[in-house]
C-alpha cells in the first residue's frame, strides 16, 4: 500500500504560542497555534491525507475506506483508533490537570482515558513542568488546596531540558510549563479534568471551568515515578535508535538518521513517523514522500520495508 503524508488539525488555546507556524511552517492563521494534531481520528480534530487519490480525506474515512487491517492485528483489541499524536507549543503554562483511566472515562465520558508520553523538542532556559504530587496527600487536602489556591505547593516540579522524555499515566496530576515545545503521544482521547488555572479568563471573560469533583475521583495522591525511562541509543545501519516508552497503547522509538535507515511495517501495527527536525524523504514500495521538520507520515500495517533518507531525527510510533 501507499504511504501517506498527513496534515494536522489545529487548536488555538489561550496558552499557545506561534512557534508551530513561525518556525515549523504549519499552515494555520490562528493568532495562537497551541497544538497541531498530527495523527488523529478524534472528532474534536482530525488530520487529513495529503496527495494521492485520498487527498483531503479525513484519516478516519481513510481507515474506513481501506479497512481496519491497515492498522494491524495489535489494534484489533481497540474499538477505536488507539493513538493521538500532537505537537504542543506552551508559550504560557497549561492548567494543572488530570486524565481519567479507561474504566472511569468509558463509563462517565463515553471515550477512553488518557495515558500519554511527552518528548521535549525544545524549551526555554529554566523551563519546568509539574508531574504528580511531591508527597502523599489526601483527597480532602487536594480539594482544600484547590479552593485556597495552594495546590502548587504539593505538586512535584521538574526542571526540563531538550530531549527529556516523560511518561504520564492516567490519574497523574500534571501540567506542561511555559516555554516548552513538546511532541505528545497519547491515547485517542480528549478528556481532561482541569484542577487549577491561575485564575485565567477564557474568551468570554469568565474564569475557565474547573472539574474538581471528577479530578478528585480519578487522581493519584501518592508521588509518581518520574524517572526518564528512555533507553540508551543503539547503532543501526545509517544512524541510531532508542526506545522512549512502551505500554499497552503505544510504543515509541526515536531515530537519528545520518544517511538512511530502514523501518519495517509488519502485519502487527501501522507505523507513524513524526519528524522532529531535519528533512529528507520516506520511500515505500509504491511511492515516496518528501518531508521537513514537524511533518508526519502514516505507514499502513503490512506495507513492508520503508526507508527514511536524509539527515534528520524522528519518532516512530507503533501499537
Amino acid at each position: 500500500m501507499r504511504i501517506e503524508k498527513l496534515t494536522p488539525a489545529f487548536k488555538d488555546y489561550l496558552w499557545g504560542g506561534i512557534k508551530l507556524r513561525e518556525i515549523y511552517g504549519k499552515p494555520c492563521d490562528y493568532e495562537k497555534v497551541a497544538e497541531s494534531w498530527e495523527l488523529s481520528t478524534h472528532s474534536a480534530g482530525q488530520c487529513k491525507i495529503v496527495g494521492g487519490e485520498c487527498d483531503g480525506m479525513n484519516l478516519a474515512d481513510y481507515i474506513e475506506k481501506n479497512g481496519k487491517a491497515i492498522l494491524g492485528t495489535n489494534c484489533e483489541r481497540f474499538e477505536n483508533f488507539p493513538v493521538l499524536i500532537k505537537f504542543i507549543d506552551a508559550k504560557d503554562p497549561l492548567s494543572i490537570q488530570v486524565h481519567p483511566s479507561d474504566e472511569f472515562a468509558l463509563e462517565v465520558e463515553k471515550e477512553y482515558g488518557k495515558t500519554e508520553m511527552w518528548y521535549v523538542m525544545d524549551c526555554d532556559e529554566g523551563a519546568s513542568l509539574y508531574f504528580g504530587v511531591n508527597r502523599e496527600i489526601t483527597k480532602e487536602e487536594f480539594i482544600e488546596r484547590i479552593n485556597n489556591n495552594t495546590i502548587l505547593e504539593v505538586l512535584n516540579k521538574v526542571d526540563v531540558k531538550k530531549g527529556d522524555c516523560f511518561f504520564i499515566e492516567a490519574g497523574t496530576i500534571h501540567a506542561i510549563g511555559a516555554g516548552i515545545l513538546i511532541c505528545e503521544i497519547q491515547q485517542n482521547s480528549n478528556t481532561t479534568y482541569r484542577v487549577y488555572d491561575y485564575d485565567r479568563r477564557g474568551a468570554d471573560g469568565k474564569p475557565r471551568e474547573l472539574h474538581v469533583e471528577k479530578a478528585a475521583m480519578v487522581s493519584k495522591f501518592t508521588p509518581s515515578d518520574t524517572e526518564d525511562k528512555q533507553q540508551a541509543a543503539v547503532a543501526i545501519d545509517g544512524g541510531t535508535k532508542k526506545l522512549l516508552a512502551t505500554c499497552k497503547y503505544f510504543t515509541t522509538e526515536k531515530y537519528e538518521c545520518e544517511t538512511k535507515v530502514d523501518i519495517m511495517a509488519d502485519e502487527k501495527s501501522f507505523v507513524s513517523i513524526t519528524v522532529l527536525d531535519g528533512e529528507g524523504k520516506v520511500i515505500g514500495c509504491e511511492n515516496e514522500i518528501e518531508f521537513k521538520s514537524a511533518d508526519s507520515v502514516f505507514v499502513p500495517a503490512s506495507a513492508g520495508k520503508v526507508t527514511v533518507e536524509g539527515k534528520c531525527s524522528f519518532i516512530v510510533t507503533t501499537v
